[in-house]
């Protein structure tokens, strides 16, 4: 077997790759604001001032559009890059765990409740009766920070980790987290909306605290959404990700333990982020769950074979994995999450590759990857090229090629 066959690919394939681990909703976000961004760069508008979340607009003229438009618009090219790049292994980590189309109605509740944290602080220190202050209202905020904080937040809870590390330069207590870069990008960045990433920070607060509870529609709810013909073309592509719900007793994935960081783009070494050009996560069980982060899964964050408790009885991972169920109930690389109880007196294939049984005769070793071995694998959320590279060098072997595409995401 050649050495580190999976990683030869060239700089095109890698970037290929990268940008089919990322899943369906965070993908179309990441493009709809670069599209909005290059018209706006080839028509040469800059008219920011009558899309941007103005204060005094949307009280005085009740222009609401404004606060959600705001959220796709950018001001420069390093606005977009930098707000995209930080986007993607928050979305996606998050994405995984809750689905397409809850985390597409996520998003719109935190743009609309940190607008109403703005417009509360904004008219709260310009009608104060001991220092009036009327230039928050006037500020004209645009870009799609103020819901990064949120997934700050969220994700920083949702990890349980002790520490977090900013920019891989120092740890800080995983609760200050976010104030610690809402501080360091207002001293390393000029206009910079303070309030607006201080609402951020507030939303993913009351998110995480439950206060939003009864504005998050049930599970069922999320499926018919999913079950509508004119949703049907989105379902179908391979990185959607269904919401599936989960139990109460359930777990989640979750980054590893207390002394463990983070390695998304926010925090640990962004330069080896940026070159590996693959998410990366480390991964360790959480005990507990909240109905706000459904689902429970394993995340594939390293070579080391680490179980996730499970609620039935199933604690073969590799088994579970390989299990004949539904494609579109995978996430793709970092996060596999198992949203549904595997069904009773159904044969994992890895049965199949470790020994053969009566009427099912074990997979030959020198044979040629089959379509039916590679889809199993992609059905898991790994790229196809990679599937087939695995599979061919492992000589067929299904618990080889996940062990070789496991270790590939460390």
């Amino acid at each position: 077997m050649r050495p580190n066959i999976v990683t030869e690919a060239g700089l095109q394939t890698r970037v290929g790759q990268w940008w089919e681990s990322i899943p369906f909703l965070t993908s179309a976000v990441v493009v709809v604001c670069g599209v909005i961004y290059l018209v706006c760069l080839l028509i040469g508008y800059d008219s920011f001032y009558e899309i941007c979340f103005l204060p005094t607009a949307v009280v005085s003229h009740f222009q609401v559009y404004r606060i959600y438009t705001s959220i796709f618009f950018h001001g420069s090219l390093l606005h977009v890059l930098f707000n995209m790049l930080a986007l993607v292994p928050l979305g996606s980590e998050l994405e995984r765990i809750m689905g397409s189309i809850r985390l597409a109605y996520l998003i719109i509740l935190l743009a609309t409740t940190n607008a109403i944290f703005h417009l509360f602080i904004a008219l709260l220190v310009a009608h104060n009766p001991f220092h009036p202050y009327q230039y928050l209202l006037d500020e004209c905020a645009i870009g799609f920070s103020g819901i990064l904080f949120s997934m700050i937040v969220i994700e920083t809870s949702l990890s349980g980790v002790q520490s977090r590390s900013v920019f891989g330069l120092f740890n800080v207590p995983a609760k200050w987290y976010a104030f610690i870069l809402l501080v360091a990008f207002q001293l390393l960045m000029t206009n910079v909306s303070l309030l607006g990433h201080l609402c951020g920070i507030l939303s993913g607060f009351a998110y995480t605290y439950g206060l939003f509870n009864f504005l998050m529609p049930g599970a069922s709810s999320f499926s018919a959404i999913e079950a509508s013909s004119w949703l049907s073309s989105c379902v179908r592509r391979p990185k959607f990700i269904l919401c599936t719900g989960g139990s109460p007793t359930s777990y989640i994935p979750t980054y590893s333990g207390q002394n463990t960081t983070s390695s998304g783009l926010l925090s640990g070494n962004i330069w080896r982020n940026l070159s590996s050009w693959m998410p990366q996560r480390e991964t360790s069980a959480q005990a507990g769950q909240d109905f706000r982060f459904p689902g429970s899964g394993r995340a594939l964050g390293s070579g080391q074979s680490e179980t996730v408790p499970a609620v039935n009885s199933d604690s073969n991972l590799q088994a579970r994995l390989l299990d004949n169920s539904n494609p579109n109930r995978s996430s793709h690389l970092g996060v596999t999450a198992t949203r549904e109880p595997p069904l009773d007196g159904r044969r994992s294939v890895v049965d199949n590759a470790v020994g053969a049984t009566p009427g099912h005769p074990a997979l030959h070793q020198d044979s040629a990857p089959s379509e039916e071995q590679i889809q199993k694998l992609v059905s898991m959320g790994f790229d196809k090229t990679q599937v087939e590279v695995a599979i061919s060098a492992a000589d067929g072997d299904l618990n080889v090629a996940v062990e070789i595409l496991m270790s590939q995401q460390g």
